[in-house]
């Protein structure tokens, strides 16, 4: 085997790909991974694509894991940012309204449909609280319309349990684009920085071998998803979007009522923190326990 058929062997990234590759990583499995994150300020020690950067990379991963499906390229924009140098903000976080990401999600699942996937995986790198309900209630609504499955969450949400509870450059997103990308992380530069380096917390915590943790239980359980995705029938289509939709109501319960993070604060004080086992175990009525246990915890405070 030459150089270059090792390469085509393992691709999977949808841009890169020859007509006759495309047809052969859906006809191995017909499931289609969309990473999302934007260009936002991630401390001086962080690339500025951090988001996009690990959430694709982490979908490739997967698909390799799997042993087949496309990764589309990343979509770089989505909802909030902060107000820092070299962020783009496309949609205000705080905003009820959503013009450009809600439709620009539809519109590509629908495509991915036409197209032949059977399944759909987002994930989105980019934290913004509107920026992952919009994303999880999005493809909870495509599954129905489209009677295909799709996933829209955050990566960290399939790794809480083994203690990333996702944070903005912080050790846990520093620890994985350190694994996914090391050239991209400059933890010297932390000493400059008068907001991430008032402390050495991340300098002492971060490293690539806890990227490397959090990112193969991500992995794991996305390549595990990709495979039974594609065989859950009606009713266990149906339990999904039930259970998805229960957290969704949940955090914009929480966002009218108290504030925007309130529904996370509840989750993470609480310990409710395992969505991502539960889902690759398809105990979708699990879930919607768990979601059950976050507004009890919300209605006692």
């Amino acid at each position: 085997m030459t150089a270059g058929q090792g390469e085509a062997k393992e691709k999977r990234q949808w841009e890169r790909m020859l007509p006759a590759e495309f047809r052969a990583a859906v006809d191995a499995l017909p499931v289609v991974f969309l990473p999302l994150g934007t260009v936002e300020w991630h401390g001086e020690h962080n690339a500025l694509g951090l988001d996009a950067l690990k959430a694709h990379a982490l979908c490739v991963m997967a698909a390799r894991r799997a042993g087949g499906g496309v990764v589309h390229p990343p979509l770089y924009g989505g909802m909030g940012g902060l107000d820092k140098p070299a962020t783009v903000i496309i949609e205000e976080e705080l905003s009820w309204e959503n013009y450009l990401l809600r439709p620009w999600l539809e519109r590509l699942c629908s495509e991915f449909e036409r197209l032949g996937f059977e399944a759909a995986i987002i994930l989105t790198g980019h934290y913004g609280h509107n920026q992952q309900i919009v994303v999880r209630e999005v493809a909870a609504r495509m599954t129905e319309r489209l009677q295909i499955p799709i996933l829209g969450t955050a990566e960290y949400w399939l790794a809480q349990d083994a203690g990333y509870l996702g944070d903005h450059a912080g050790i846990g997103e520093t620890s994985l684009l350190s694994f996914l990308h090391p050239p991209l992380v400059v933890i010297e530069r932390l000493k400059d920085d008068v907001d991430y380096g008032r402390t050495d917390a991340i300098a002492r915590g971060a490293s690539a071998e806890l990227g490397k943790r959090y990112a193969d239980l991500i992995v794991e359980r996305l390549a595990r998803l990709a495979a039974s995705m594609i065989r859950w029938d009606d009713a266990s289509r149906s339990a999904f979007v039930r259970s998805e939709r229960a957290f969704v109501s949940a955090q914009v319960k929480g966002w009218r009522t108290e504030h925007p993070w309130a529904a996370w604060d509840r989750m993470f004080t609480g310990e409710l923190t395992s969505y991502g086992a539960l889902l690759v175990e398809e105990r979708f009525q699990d879930i919607e326990n768990l979601v059950e246990e976050l507004l009890h915890k919300e209605l006692k405070t």
